[in-house]
C-alpha cells in the first residue's frame, strides 16, 4: 500500500471471514470479491488461496481484470495421482484437525510452514508475524473452514489455457506449502505468462517486500496499458 499508493489506486481486499469482513456462504465468495473491485479493470494480485481465486475470476470475469499476478499459488492445492505439485494428505489433514480443535494453532502451524525456506532470525520472524496478522480482526472459524474447503476442492488446471490476460507468476524456490513446480506449470499453461522465481519460501512479499514490489512495478510498466494502471 505504501509503495504503490502515491502513484496508483491500491485496494487490499479481505476475503469473507478475514480481516473483519463478514462471513459469507462459500458459493457467494466469488461475488463478494467482485463486489469489492472497482468497475474499471484492475491488476489482480493474489497470494496463495487468493491466487487461486484470481485464476477463477480470470476465467469467469476476465473483463474485470487488466492483468493477473499469481504469487505463491497453484491451480490445484492438494496432491493427487495426476498432480505432483500439491500438499500431501498428511499435511492437509493436520490443517483440518487443527481447525476443528483450535484455530490459532492452525495459524501458528501455517506460519511455521510459510516462512520455511527464508533465512530469518527469530526477531525477523516475529516481526513478520506481528505485521502480517490482524489481531483486531482474526479470521472467523467459518472463514477458515470455507478457505480450507476451497483448497480441498478447487482444480483450475483445465481453465488455464483460456486465460489470455497478461500474467506474472512469482514463486519462492523453497516454498514448502505450494511446491515451485506449480509455478512452472502455471507459466507453461498460461498463454501470456512471465515467470519469476525468488530465493524465498511461501511469502516473498513479506520476507523480501522491496524486491517483490520492484518486480511487480517493472512487470506492470512493461505489460499493462498506462490507461489501466
Amino acid at each position: 500500500m505504501d509503495y504503490f499508493g502515491e502513484r496508483h489506486h491500491v485496494l487490499a481486499v479481505n476475503l469473507p471471514g478475514h480481516g473483519g469482513a463478514p462471513d459469507a456462504a462459500l458459493e457467494t465468495w466469488e461475488d463478494a470479491l467482485l463486489a469489492k473491485l472497482p468497475s474499471e479493470p484492475v491488476v489482480f494480485v493474489g497470494w496463495s488461496l487468493g491466487g487461486m481465486l484470481g485464476q477463477r475470476l480470470a476465467t469467469t470475469h476476465a473483463a474485470r481484470l487488466a492483468g493477473l499476478v499469481l504469487l505463491s499459488t497453484t491451480p490445484r492445492f492438494r496432491l493427487r495421482p495426476d498432480w505432483e505439485y500439491g500438499c500431501t494428505d498428511e499435511v492437509f489433514e493436520r490443517f483440518r484437525d487443527s481447525l476443528k480443535t483450535d484455530a490459532p494453532r492452525l495459524l501458528d502451524r501455517f506460519f511455521a510452514l510459510m516462512l520455511q525456506g527464508d533465512a530469518l532470525d527469530r526477531k525477523q520472524y516475529l516481526g513478520i508475524v506481528r505485521t502480517a496478522i490482524d489481531r483486531r480482526h482474526p479470521a472467523s472459524p467459518d472463514g477458515l473452514h470455507c478457505g480450507l474447503q476451497l483448497l480441498d476442492e478447487l482444480d483450475l488446471r483445465t481453465d488455464l489455457p483460456g486465460i489470455s490476460l497478461p500474467a506474472l507468476v512469482v514463486h519462492g524456490a523453497a516454498d514448502t506449502v505450494t511446491p515451485v513446480g506449480a509455478a512452472h506449470y502455471l507459466a507453461a499453461q498460461l498463454p501470456a505468462a512471465t515467470l519469476r522465481i525468488m530465493q524465498a519460501g511461501h511469502a516473498p512479499h513479506l520476507t523480501q517486500p522491496l524486491m517483490f514490489n520492484e518486480l511487480l512495478e517493472e512487470w506492470c510498466q512493461n505489460n499493462i496499458s498506462t490507461q489501466l494502471r
